[in-house]
């Protein structure tokens, strides 16, 4: 049990750690430190981003899959059809969804290539068929990825506290968000729940198209 209480708290910081550098340099304050003292450094910010994201996901995942952990339950009979099921939706809802981002932007090679220098994200807003439903459409599919799985010490810590750096990620986010697009979010924020979707708050694509349009 000592050996169980410390790995989980060794991942358990592991996790902490990698949301905490995550969101730290996402934020608008370090990425607006860096463009007014290292301006040149800005065009590959978001490729430097993604990479230390990427190189540091190791850790915590090597901690999560590294060694055993105690299982705790699996889905049986229906209930492993309906988690699979779930799950396969998930990972095509991704996919599906990839189409309705700018994976240049995402990725950072248009600011690389366009030598932009501005702190704040330059993409407009985009409202996929997804982002009708829930705000958060990648936030909640990852979720379903998630609480899917068959659940063991580690993977029940990880879910946990993925969840909550979703919860607080997405509040985040949505203040950047309403600082760059103001009163078109709010709006949007006001219709559209943040991960589970309600068939009476949503948009129609005339109603997301009519909202996009305000951006002139």
């Amino acid at each position: 049990m000592p050996d169980l209480v410390f790995r989980l708290a060794l991942l358990a910081l592991a996790w902490l750690a990698y949301f905490a550098l995550h969101s730290l340099l996402a934020s608008l304050p370090v990425k607006g430190w860096v463009a007014r003292h290292r301006p040149g450094a800005m065009p590959a910010y978001r490729l430097g981003f993604n990479l230390v994201a990427l190189v540091t996901l190791a850790l915590p995942l090597g901690l999560l899959y590294g060694t055993p952990w105690p299982p705790l339950w699996r889905w049986q009979g229906v209930g492993a059809w309906l988690a699979d099921g779930l799950a396969l939706a998930a990972v095509a809802g991704f996919a599906w969804s990839l189409r309705y981002y700018d994976g240049q932007e995402f990725l950072g090679l248009r600011q690389w290539r366009g030598r932009v220098r501005q702190a704040e994200d330059q993409e407009r807003l985009c409202l996929s068929p997804l982002h009708r439903w829930v705000r958060h459409p990648w936030y909640a599919l990852a979720l379903v990825l998630l609480w899917t799985r068959p659940m063991d010490a580690g993977m029940l810590l990880t879910a946990l506290l993925a969840t909550f750096y979703f919860v607080a990620g997405s509040r985040l986010e949505e203040r950047k968000l309403i600082a760059r697009h103001g009163d078109i979010y709010r709006h949007y924020r006001a219709c559209v729940p943040a991960f589970v979707p309600r068939p009476w708050r949503r948009l129609t694509p005339a109603q997301a198209e009519s909202l996009l349009r305000q951006q002139g």
